[in-house]
């Protein structure tokens, strides 16, 4: 097929994600390798947000690969009543990088039905009903994950699941109080939150779920003692922690799992995405052995056909290797530092930049009207206009691809991307923030 029919076909029988059917023109891809792919004109993109955040070793690696054909030449699908070697060897991975609290793996299929199994599990194991979240959260778009969700994306799932509270997050940016430092904002948010424990009732509360660092609502990182605050709560009333680490997980903020910056041991881990970097599904609930040993004697409730798939498995052991051998961690730091003095450059050079926020590679620049106001470029959960999705089709245009939630642009490239390959890349996001620069500036003007 060419790329066009390919277009056309895909436009008649697919629905897309996240979408107006009618708007659509995606690209036809060819083949892609590193983090680069191209369409069938021989376009070259640079892949910045690592697709949806999930592909941190790039586009081909063989190593995945390799491991996928192996599996499939031995089997290609056994259920998850048995012991598979894949399987096993994945699972024993998992818990040796996480902290020593930490016991056993249910794996899923991705990150929405590791969240749905997490509340599950809290919720059996502390015989209590109650779930918080945060508003600015994607946990996944499944019923019980788009409860836990916060934002807008949740409103086609109400009136929802009872049970389901959110809470405000640490968004020092857009909070109106001017507080004295990251220790100062954290007393105030864990306060507030401590203080709505108590009025939804400490022994109705199963668990307090949090993406470690927001992800696609913004690239929030926790202040200083945040997580720890959060840790304390959860102590005093027995409540489970549970750290999402779907999209900060494997790596992608410089350590293997976000929470590990902050000195904090969860009681719950949720993860998908960089496990296998998207080459086969795959997710995971890992749990505390408390949790594990509670389940020796009670039955786990949660199933899935496909949990724990032979291929996927493969894959993860691959990936989890690759990780390790070719010193990916050592090199998000290195590359991450260069990202960060990038950002802050260009929060420096542009009017329309109120604020960039990163860790690792992992990054959202904030678009806004004015610096002084902190006005979002767009409204929350509005764009009419079609000012955000301008931006990125200008950035696509010029052969940078990422995404937009609201007035942020993220930038989260494969975790194998080299210095040059950095630099040549944010040069274009510089461009065509300096073209909006001047859209702003003619607003203001006329």
């Amino acid at each position: 097929m060419t790329g066009q029919e390919i277009k056309e076909q895909d436009l008649q029988y697919n629905l897309h994600s996240w979408s107006k059917q009618g708007n659509l023109n995606p690209i036809p891809v060819e083949k892609s390798d590193g983090i680069y792919f191209w369409d069938y004109a021989g376009k070259r993109y640079a892949d910045m947000s690592s697709q949806l955040v999930n592909l941190n070793l790039g586009h081909g690696n063989r190593q995945i690969v390799e491991a996928i054909k192996q599996q499939a030449d031995q089997f290609c699908f056994m259920g998850p009543g048995y012991a598979v070697e894949s399987r096993s060897r994945l699972a024993k991975m998992v818990i040796d990088l996480l902290p020593d609290n930490m016991g056993k793996v249910f794996f899923t299929n991705a990150g929405a039905d590791a969240n749905e199994n997490a509340i599950k599990m809290a919720r059996m194991f502390t015989g209590r009903n109650k779930i918080f979240s945060r508003y600015r959260s994607y946990h996944g778009s499944t019923f019980g994950a788009g409860n836990l969700t916060g934002e807008p994306r949740r409103y086609p799932l109400e009136p929802g699941i009872p049970g389901f509270v959110k809470f405000f997050d640490p968004y020092i940016y857009r909070e109106p109080i001017e507080f004295a430092g990251e220790e100062a904002a954290t007393a105030f948010y864990i306060a507030k939150l401590r203080e709505q424990v108590h009025y939804e009732g400490p022994d109705n509360i199963a668990a307090i779920v949090l993406e470690t660092v927001t992800g696609s609502n913004g690239v929030i990182i926790p202040p200083k003692g945040y997580l720890k605050g959060v840790r304390k709560i959860c102590d005093d009333y027995g409540i489970m922690m549970i750290c999402d680490e779907v999209m900060a997980g494997f790596g992608r903020t410089g350590k293997m799992f976000a929470f590990e910056h902050f000195d904090v041991k969860p009681d719950i881990v949720t993860f998908a995405k960089g496990i296998t970097c998207g080459y086969v599904p795959l997710g995971g609930v890992a749990v505390a052995k408390k949790i594990a040993a509670y389940f020796d004697d009670h039955t786990l409730l949660c199933g899935l056909t496909y949990s724990a798939h032979p291929l996927a498995c493969a894959a993860g052991v691959a990936t989890l290797n690759y990780y390790k051998e070719a010193h990916i961690l050592e090199q998000v730091e290195k590359t991450g530092k260069v990202l960060g003095q990038i950002l802050e450059e260009i929060k420096t050079r542009h009017a329309c930049v109120g604020d960039v926020r990163y860790i690792g590679l992992f990054s959202a620049v904030e678009l806004v009207k004015d610096k002084t106001t902190k006005e979002p470029l767009v409204a929350y959960g509005q764009d009419p206009q079609g000012v955000m999705s301008g931006i990125i089709k200008q950035l696509t245009a010029k052969g940078f691809v990422t995404y937009s939630h609201e007035n942020m642009i993220l930038v989260a490239p494969p975790l194998i991307i080299t210095e040059a390959q950095l630099r040549e890349m944010m040069a274009i996001l510089d461009e065509v923030l300096t073209d909006m620069d001047q859209v702003i500036t003619t607003r203001k003007t006329a």
